[in-house]
Parts: C-alpha cells; structure tokens; sequence
C-alpha cells in the first residue's frame, strides 16, 4: 500500500500543481475553466493510452523512447506556458478591469484557449501514464493485492489533491490586479523548470553533453526526494544534483522570458501614457 500511496502522490503532484496554477492565473477568464477541463479529461485518456503502451514506448528509439517522449512534451509545455504569460502581460490589466466592470466578459479570441488545453493535456498525459505504469510495475514486484493497490493510490491521490487545491486557494485569494504579476511568475518558473527537466532527459540518454554532472550536490541540504524538494522539482525544476547544461538552459529560459515579459509591460505603460497625453 505504501509503495502505491507514494508513486501516485509523486505523479500526481506535478499534475495538480500545474492544473491549479493555470486555474488561478486564468480565474475569471472566459472558458478558460472548460479549455484547461478538456485537456485534463483528454490527458486521462491519453495516460491510458500510454500507460498500455508504455513498455513499447520504452522500446522505442533503442531502449530511450521514454525520456525522447518526456523532453518533447516538456518542451512544448515549457513553450506554450511562456506564450501564456506573454499574453497576460499584453491583456491582464484589460482583464482585470472588465472583470470589475462585468465579471468574467473578455473579448473573444484574445486568450489562449488551445494554449491552456495543451499544457493542461502535457501535464496530465505524461504523469499519469508513469503513475498507471509504476503502479503495474510494483504490482508485479510487490507481493500485496488489489485492494491495497487501491487504497494506497487513493491516498496517495487525496494528498496530491489536497496539496494542489490548497495553492489554488492561495492564490485566489490575491487581488486580481497583483494575482497576473504572481501567477506570470510562477509560470516562468515552471516554464524555465520545464525546459531543464526535458535538457535532463535527454543529457540522460547521451543526445546532450551534461557540461559539467553534476555541477553541485545540495541533497544533504535539500534532498529531492523530501517532500520540500518534490514540491521544488515540480514547480521550479529544482534537482539536487544538476548538471551545468540544466543550469544554463533554466537561467538562459528565464531571462528570456522575463526581459520579453517587462518589455511587453512597458510598451504597455508606454501606451497608456501615450493614450493619455492630449494632442494640439
């Protein structure tokens, strides 16, 4: 039972987690609920999908298919999370004054619906598959039944439920003026964590040099199994013992996206200011 209560929570926390902080960035936004709703139920029916297939996957790309599968759908969520805060830089101060105005009325085709579906999709899809096929590993290696299985991935689930639901209620809490300014970022730094996790995948499997591996050990300080540091990998990328290529690739992620994220918030002050100036 412990042996699934753990796996299940483990899978399942990076899932809430992202779910939660792409609900609470996007609170009040038109059918940013159903978009972010259609890519968790598709991300459990793709998890199913892999999760049966999953030991051809490994198979794959002689013997890597699951770390090449990993690092592109981190990829790709690492870039469209980036494209997500990029259009809350142009728009949330538009969003939250309509919200004030007339709830959650935005205008049609300016969010990035497809965008919130993906990401919500990558990151359901991809850990639970792992959760369904861990679980059919330890069932076959773990002398215990079904219904310890059961109960311990049940557990296991409630915790990581909980846990995400308590950093949703955080974050809803936070005015609607400031809560873009927070939620943007915590999605950089899920977005440059992402972008670290698909390097380590693929330095893994020898397709990336790791530079220097590793460049530190601070598991002694913070180990990454510990729930603290689980909690880190899952929302920054945090790894005890990184190598200089996941370091590099993080610090290069977000400071590309913080310096187009600031310039987009001045060309917007510089446009208010603009707006505002009367003309002769």
């Amino acid at each position: 039972m412990i042996s699934s209560l753990v796996i299940v929570f483990r899978e399942m926390l990076e899932m809430v987690l992202v779910v939660g902080v792409l609900m609470a960035a996007t609170r009040g936004l038109s059918n940013s609920r159903h978009w972010i709703g259609v890519g968790v139920i598709g991300g459990l029916i793709g998890a199913l999908f892999f999760a049966l297939f999953m030991e051809q996957l490994e198979t794959s790309f002689q013997g890597d298919g699951e770390f090449v599968f990993n690092a592109v759908v981190l990829f790709t969520a690492s870039t469209l999370i980036a494209w997500t805060v990029f259009w809350m830089s142009r728009h949330g101060r538009e969003v939250s004054q309509r919200m004030k105005q007339m709830g959650s009325s935005v205008m049609q085709g300016e969010l990035p619906r497809t965008a919130l579906m993906i990401v919500a999709f990558s990151a359901v899809m991809r850990e639970g598959a792992e959760a369904a096929f861990f679980l059919f590993g330890a069932a076959q290696s773990v002398a215990q039944d079904g219904y310890e299985m059961l109960t311990g991935g049940l557990l296991g689930a409630a915790a990581a439920l909980l846990l995400g639901t308590l950093l949703y209620l955080g974050l809803v809490r936070i005015p609607v003026n400031k809560l873009f300014a927070i939620a943007g970022w915590l999605l950089m730094l899920l977005a440059a964590g992402m972008a670290s996790q698909g390097v380590w995948n693929l330095v893994v499997i020898g397709w990336l040099p790791p530079l220097v591996d590793p460049l530190w050990n601070s598991s002694a300080l913070l180990s990454q199994s510990s729930l603290f540091g689980e909690l880190l990998h899952v929302l920054v990328g945090y790894d005890d013992q990184p190598s200089a290529l996941q370091v590099m690739v993080f610090v290069a992620s977000l400071s590309v996206m913080c310096v187009i994220y600031y310039r987009l918030q001045y060309r917007k002050v510089d446009q208010v200011v603009t707006a505002g100036v009367p003309t002769h």
